[in-house]
């Protein structure tokens, strides 16, 4: 299955509490729930203002209706075509 990194724009991310993420989180794995085997989230990345989600999913448009659903921002989504870590250098 495809993989996508979504960036979402979330002001004030990285200060949310492990409460407020543990929220988001709940709401996402229940919306995930809900869609079917189809999408899958693998992990998130939380910065400043951003949320990274690194996602396995068909396509983007199931991408954008768990985005809708969940009531998540969802301003950039990126297809993964290849992944290099340091083992790549040789």
């Amino acid at each position: 299955m495809p993989q996508y990194v979504i960036e979402r724009e979330i002001p004030g991310a990285g200060k949310l509490s492990d409460a407020e993420l543990q929220e988001v989180a709940r709401k996402s794995v229940g919306v995930l729930k809900e869609m079917g085997p189809g999408i899958k989230w693998l992990h998130s990345y939380v910065t400043g203002d951003k949320v990274y989600c690194v996602y396995l999913a068909p396509d983007e448009e199931t991408i954008r209706e768990h985005a809708r659903r969940g009531g998540f921002p969802a301003n950039r989504i990126s297809a993964v075509r290849r992944m290099i870590d340091p083992s790549t250098s040789g």
